[in-house]
């Protein structure tokens, strides 16, 4: 069978990237006179429900938010004392190490003035229906081999900071559950390992900030961008300490929000004290940041219809260069007519969002790539090249390369053409998937959530196709993409396969107004009515009070399971 080429058209798509939003709000910037903190963190989509929303009480501790399975405490929430949320602050904490090693014995590396032995240890894997394989693993000093080749007495390791003591994921958020001030949150950062983390904060008394946590390896002449010789040059010195990262508590201008985008100070010394160098595009915190500033009346509600924003930062960039343009087409007049009038708004009822996101993705991006790929790719070799670099329709690409050729110098005598011929070809694609009647067009037809399960491929297999809950939800029309705050990146197909399925805003100090959502449900039994009973309001950008206080928790109680020791009495 020949192999499929990695530039294939039907390669696996890439996932988008996990990202986030937060932000915090002063007194000063909200109707009550009390702080407010948002959070969404976007991952994959899908069954059951990613987050579980927990209220813990005991002696000393009465935290509420949301957590994830398998992971320890409560890492999104409010305790009573303090408000917390975190998104994404990409720490470069790995490093791939190259080895020399001994032609006599392929399991010894060069390090120092001579050789050292990697260590080893077998593992028994399971299979079913058959014996359980067992397979051998390699560890050098820097961490576990993940490829060898002795022909050419090379192999490979990798070193990372969440594979040491201490620092396994999210473990930090057991110590600063029970902070009962800003000062023991600040504190219990410095107890966060991994994953880099922009952590946000306020308190009842007005104080809001901002802390990145993890640990940033402490790498002297070299900055982890490249794989590096194992021979004892590269190692890493430590890590840094959390006062050598910035901070920032009580902005002046009264907010402060994160989107995983490059936010280190300008004065941040990154030569001498690198973090990473590849950070998310800026569009999210764009959009958050124009927002957040231009009131001073933020309300709960009014922070989760931000978190829900569908405005399209490209599509704002790019509407402008329309202006001026002319076509005899009817398709390009189609088209101009549908653009020029739209606000950017990616809202799931908008035949202009719909025509957007298919003409900017599949079509005028494909054309503006391939220009800039020409005069640097032999001709014979340009599909292959744009396949690589764009090997799926869909929107999991960093679009911030498009945006900066369509601003190029170099293109000016050829931005109308590219436009035009694009737009073109993408409302006839349109017409293809919708209809020809543009009236009839809306960005929700397309663009959907149908939650899978995992075990629905193997019920397929097995003739299975009716098991409510497990073959899947959905569809269910949505807006956005993953340029908006209201995050909803899509696949080939425009089946929605990331964004922030748990969404939290705390009021703080009146933490009974608090709103959350948690799609699609809360119970991970298909059987039960709290499965899937808030995926349609969760589809249409809903929220739910998050109550805190004993009364209220007890006056919204509907059902209540007691465990107790046997022959204890129940009160």
């Amino acid at each position: 069978m020949a192999t499929v080429p990695p530039w294939a058209t039907d390669t696996p798509p890439r996932q988008g990237l996990d990202g986030s939003n937060n932000w915090v709000l002063a007194p000063s910037r909200t109707a009550t006179g009390r702080p407010l903190l948002a959070n969404d963190p976007h991952r994959a989509l899908g069954l059951p429900s990613l987050r579980y929303l927990a209220h813990l009480s005991a002696p000393g501790l009465d935290v509420i938010g949301a957590g994830e399975p398998a992971l320890p405490g409560i890492s999104i929430g409010n305790n009573g004392n303090i408000a917390f949320g975190l998104t994404i602050f990409p720490i470069d904490q790995e490093d791939l190490y190259v080895y020399r090693t001994d032609p006599a014995d392929p399991h010894s590396y060069a390090y120092g003035d001579g050789w050292e032995r990697m260590t080893s240890m077998t593992e028994q894997i399971p299979v079913k229906d058959s014996e359980p394989v067992h397979t051998r693993l390699w560890f050098t000093r820097h961490g576990p081999v993940v490829h060898e080749h002795p022909g050419r007495q090379a192999a490979f390791a990798v070193r990372a900071a969440w594979l040491g003591p201490g620092t396994a994921p999210y473990l930090g958020s057991a110590s600063y559950m029970g902070a009962e001030s800003p000062d023991a949150f600040m504190a219990a950062m410095r107890r966060w390992g991994a994953p880099g983390e922009n952590q946000v904060y306020a308190a009842p008394d007005g104080t809001i900030g901002w802390r990145p946590a993890g640990r940033v390896p402490r790498r002297r002449g070299w900055d982890g961008t490249l794989p590096v010789p194992g021979d004892g040059r590269y190692e890493w010195d430590g890590f840094l300490d959390a006062d050598e990262l910035p901070a920032e508590r009580d902005p002046e201008q009264g907010w402060f929000a994160t989107a995983n985008q490059h936010n280190l100070p300008p004065d941040y010394p990154h030569t001498e004290r690198p973090v990473t160098h590849d950070w998310y595009a800026p569009f999210r915190h764009q959009r958050c940041a124009e927002a957040l500033a231009a009131r001073h009346d933020w309300t709960a509600a009014a922070c989760v219809e931000l978190q829900t924003d569908c405005v399209s930062l490209p599509a704002r960039r790019v509407l402008p260069l329309l202006s001026g343009l002319e076509s005899t087409d009817p398709r390009v007049r189609t088209g101009l007519e549908l653009l020029r009038g739209w606000d950017g708004a990616l809202r799931a009822e908008s035949a202009a969002a719909a025509l957007f996101e298919v003409w900017f993705r599949r079509h005028l991006r494909p054309a503006l790539l391939r220009r800039a790929l020409r005069d640097l790719v032999p001709a014979a070799r340009l599909e292959e090249a744009l396949a690589r670099v764009l090997p799926v329709e869909s929107d999991s690409g960093d679009p911030r390369v498009e945006l900066r050729l369509l601003g190029a110098p170099d293109l000016d005598g050829e931005r109308a053409q590219l436009l035009l011929a694009s737009l073109a070809t993408a409302v006839a694609a349109v017409a293809e998937l919708l209809g020809e009647d543009p009236d009839r067009w809306s960005w929700g037809d397309l663009h959907r959530a149908e939650l899978r399960h995992p075990v629905a491929g193997l019920l397929a297999r097995k003739g299975v196709t009716e098991a409510p809950g497990w073959c899947g939800l959905g569809p269910l029309p949505r807006g956005g993409s993953g340029d908006t705050v209201g995050a909803a990146a899509y696949l080939p197909d425009f089946r929605q396969n990331a964004g922030a399925s748990f969404r939290m805003v705390v009021d703080v100090g009146a933490w009974d107004n608090s709103l959350a959502m948690n799609s699609p449900g809360q119970s991970g039994d298909p059987r039960s009515p709290h499965y899937a009973d808030l995926f349609e309001e969760w589809a249409t950008d809903g929220a739910f009070p998050l109550v805190y206080s004993r009364p209220r928790v007890e006056a919204e109680t509907v059902q209540r399971l007691v465990l107790s020791p046997a022959g204890a009495a129940l009160n």
